[in-house]
């Protein structure tokens, strides 16, 4: 056993809680992710830290909660868009930094959305290498656009700094993205590496191969995640080959809740086919479905098979327990809101490190959790004040407000603590730890519609934006 583990990090887009068959689904067929739980951890508890997609992939990758980073908002919405003068700054030490400082080959490949503008790519966040969309897949040039949203630059695929194709082929992603990963992993053989995989699925619009659109029991979004969980199978098959799997370290989360079996916010009026079961909410909601997402580790060398945990975890924990477990230095100039959470992957009496977990909205404070027990505070700029038994009422079904006053209290004592550091839009505060976005002069498109182009496909036929 070697004390630098090999990573490979997956995360997903707007994969739900109840979407895989380890977590309940008995819509997709995941044989690959239900073994990837079987042979290691399944934390039934694990957070993402936002509902939507920007913000959350900063958080996993920095260890921090959004509003810290200055994450909360990008010019008053709720994610990046192509070609915005705000990111990820470069002084933000990203997990892929201090893996590589430790030694580690990296490697970035998919969804990044941390800003597409050259100082926020991958490549200056720490990894080797980067090939993928800088950016959410309905981000391109596409049919059906709302009269109130304006059109999107082709979308680009990128490897490294430099834009290759421009409006790819998206059913065909996902298999480039394995076939990048397998060279990677086969190029640092005798050396410890970092692969962040982030899917394109499932989020919409929905492309996927025909051979996986015909097998599948749940329409294209279930063969999205059957894609998924075959480009996993292939990824732990290559570990096998090289004789790797032992020492290498698996994760497969999510960014966010799914959207659930509601059609997309723009386009088609059939129902997606998602879950969040037996979560309330979705996607862009502080409810549970919107946070509380799959969360997965096998490390064959130190995780025994066949557990699981309801403690508190969350992404932003990858960070410090990553760093502390491969060799790697948590930055000791800044605060950070991940704890190393190590002890619950090795020992089945451990409990979470966390006093309690913040649900934020953008910059708004909307609920807090402290153990069993959860606190609303708002939705959407609106007071909301409800409690909720999430051991006896993980659907947030009964609101308990007004038979435990000493719960309330305590956990108001805990948000006002966290509005003190990080603030809270809503009542008009102000945090003393939020650090500022990264800011450039001059910011531009990485790509611009030429009518002459030959572009790959003109225009996605699909509708579906959200």
């Amino acid at each position: 056993m070697t004390d630098r583990p090999n990573v490979v990090l997956i995360n997903c887009d707007d994969l739900g809680y109840g979407d895989l068959g380890c977590y309940g689904s008995t819509r997709n067929r995941t044989p690959a992710l239900d073994q990837l739980a079987a042979d290691g951890i399944r934390f039934d508890s694990f957070y993402t830290g936002s509902p939507v997609c920007s913000p959350a992939r900063a958080a996993l990758l920095t260890g921090c909660y959004p509003p810290r980073i200055g994450f909360g908002s990008f010019h008053g919405l709720p994610v990046l868009f192509p070609g915005m003068d705000i990111g990820l700054p470069p002084t933000e030490i990203s997990l892929a930094r201090i893996l590589s400082a430790a030694g580690y080959a990296t490697q970035a490949i998919g969804k990044w959305h941390c800003g597409d503008q050259p100082n926020f790519l991958p490549t200056n966040h720490g990894f080797d290498h980067y090939f993928g969309l800088p950016y959410s897949n309905d981000m391109g040039r596409q049919a059906g656009r709302p009269e109130f949203m304006p059109e999107m630059p082709p979308l680009p695929l990128i490897v490294d700094g430099e834009v290759v194709e421009q409006q790819p082929d998206q059913a065909s992603l996902t298999e480039r993205y394995v076939a990048e990963a397998l060279d990677f992993m086969r190029r640092t053989a005798g050396r410890p590496f970092f692969l962040y995989l982030a899917h394109m699925y499932v989020h919409v619009p929905i492309y996927v191969q025909e051979r996986f659109a015909e097998a599948s029991q749940n329409g294209a979004y279930g063969a999205a995640v059957e894609s998924i969980d075959w480009a996993t199978s292939v990824l732990l098959a290559e570990l096998d080959a090289q004789g790797i799997a032992q020492d290498t370290i698996v994760i497969l989360t999510s960014d966010n809740g799914s959207l659930g079996n509601n059609p997309p916010p723009w386009g088609s009026p059939e129902p997606l086919g998602g879950s969040n079961d037996p979560l309330r909410g979705t996607k862009g909601s502080t409810w549970e479905g919107g946070q509380r997402v799959p969360g997965i580790v096998r490390w064959p060398a130190r995780i025994a098979p066949g557990r699981t945990s309801d403690e508190i975890t969350t992404a932003m924990d990858l960070f410090p327990t990553l760093a502390g477990l491969c060799g790697a230095e948590v930055p000791a100039d800044r605060d950070i809101d991940g704890r190393d959470v190590s002890a619950l992957w090795f020992d089945a009496d451990a409990t979470s490190p966390h006093e309690a977990f913040l649900y934020y909205r953008m910059n708004d404070l909307e609920a807090i959790r402290s153990g069993r027990w959860k606190l609303h505070f708002s939705k959407h700029g609106t007071d909301q004040r409800e409690l909720y038994d999430l051991d006896e009422d993980i659907g947030e079904t009964t609101d308990v407000i007004d038979q435990h006053p000493d719960v309330v209290a305590t956990l108001d004592a805990l948000a006002e603590t966290a509005r003190a550091a990080l603030g809270d839009a809503r009542l008009g505060r102000e945090g003393t730890e939020v650090r500022p976005i990264g800011v450039v002069d001059d910011p531009a498109p990485l790509t611009i519609y030429d009518p002459d182009h030959p572009y790959v496909v003109a225009e996605y036929d699909l509708p579906d934006r959200g």
